[in-house]
């Protein structure tokens, strides 16, 4: 794919750059260094590492996770990690794997304690194993945007847990502590937002990508079309013609979308139906003040039962 391409020549580019990286030994630490390869992993893990880990991540909440820049700092960050957790199911194929090259650590290679597919936790939903380029940006091993479902927010959890407390066993009581904290916090706020939840089953959407598959599952919605006529491919006007006559069909008033897509296209579409174009970012820091996890769920649900009603 074009995107990958250039995304494994830019970070070649960032390996060269000038005697950037001295090669890191085994230092003895007072915290785990734990680096995510998202924002929602990253507030999860600094949630149940507490003051015992120092969490970071590579890419921002408000960029699309397949496309997230280099940087040579990137490197430096993943040479020094203790723990390297990312999504899986190929969602950071296009610069993960020159990047883990770059750093050179032992601890946080494939097969390594401190390397975690967290994808290997979730009951994952879409995995096809038979695809090709014509089906589009199609993740053969699966849908990697298991996070917008808090039952798999709380796999994470505990996995998060059980590594920390594997890599560093003196603090185990407080992983398990933090995790069994942070869970509650999840199902309270779920009490809160639960009226606007039973709102939203059987009620038909539409969604630009299939990005809220499990979002969808999580509340009951019916995703009747997507804005994409395959993951990744842009819409053309005859799959237009026909997503406008199935919204009508089906009654869908809300078009459900990332921020970093275009949304000219959705509006088009709205004003042919009536319908509302909502902006929704996925992640943690993807808009002002989603600073934490149960925020972006929350925003998600409220503000998709709130426009269809």
């Amino acid at each position: 794919m074009t995107h990958i391409r250039r995304m494994r020549c830019a970070l070649r580019l960032a390996l060269l750059a000038p005697a950037m990286l001295p090669v890191a030994g085994r230092d003895a630490f007072a915290q785990l260094k734990v680096v995510t390869s998202t924002t929602d992993l990253y507030d999860i893990a600094r949630a149940v590492g507490g003051d015992k880990v120092r969490a970071s991540h590579i890419g921002e909440g408000y960029e699309d996770p397949h496309f997230v820049q280099p940087k040579p700092s990137f490197i430096l960050r993943l040479r020094e990690a203790d723990v390297w957790a990312y999504v899986g199911l190929d969602l950071e194929i296009g610069w993960m794997p020159l990047l883990l090259d770059g750093a050179r650590n032992r601890k946080i290679a494939a097969g390594a304690t401190g390397h975690v597919n967290v994808s290997t936790v979730i009951p994952v939903m879409d995995a096809n194993q038979a695809v090709d380029r014509s089906q589009g940006d199609v993740h053969p091993l699966g849908n990697p945007h298991y996070w917008l479902d808090p039952s798999n927010a709380r796999k994470i959890a505990e996995l998060f847990r059980d590594r920390f407390s594997e890599l560093d066993p003196g603090n185990a009581a407080t992983y398990r502590s933090n995790a069994t904290a942070w869970e509650g916090r999840l199902t309270a706020a779920e009490q809160g937002w639960a009226a606007d939840l039973a709102s939203l089953k059987g009620k038909p959407i539409v969604a630009w990508h299939t990005s809220w598959r499990y979002f969808a599952a999580y509340t009951g919605l019916r995703i009747v079309g997507f804005m994409e006529p395959k993951p990744g491919v842009p819409p053309s006007p005859a799959h237009l013609a026909g997503l406008v006559a199935t919204m009508k069909q089906a009654g869908a008033k809300v078009i459900i979308m990332e921020p970093f897509y275009d949304r000219r296209t959705a509006d088009k579409v709205a004003r042919e139906t009536g319908a509302r174009v909502l902006v929704l970012p996925p992640s943690v820091g993807g808009a002002k003040g989603l600073d934490d996890y149960v925020t972006v769920m929350r925003n998600a649900v409220t503000t998709v039962a709130a426009a269809i009603r």
